[in-house]
């Protein structure tokens, strides 16, 4: 976790389920994204390398490009817990 409800590490709840955003390609630009969902304002860091501490069980997203999201959510078991996208807003 991080200081309050707008630092922290991402995760989706996503079939009754909640799971880990992989690090990959992750960027103040996704961090934007969420942080305005969130209403917590600007991004000010988009965090990788599990800097909030790893996740447990699944990973639903990796590679990532939110501001273009035509992904589907599965579980991808190529990301490590090493590697669990954190993100702070203003």
């Amino acid at each position: 976790g991080g200081e309050g409800r707008c630092s922290g590490r991402l995760e989706v709840y996503h079939n009754a389920v909640w799971g880990s955003v992989c690090d990959d390609q992750w960027d103040i630009s996704d961090a934007q994204v969420v942080c305005r969902q969130l209403g917590c304002g600007a991004a000010l860091r988009a965090d990788g390398n599990s800097v909030f501490g790893a996740g447990e069980g699944v990973v639903w997203m990796n590679k990532i490009h939110l501001w273009d999201c035509p992904l589907s959510l599965k579980n991808h078991t190529d990301c490590s817990r090493k590697e669990h996208a954190g993100l702070t807003c203003a």
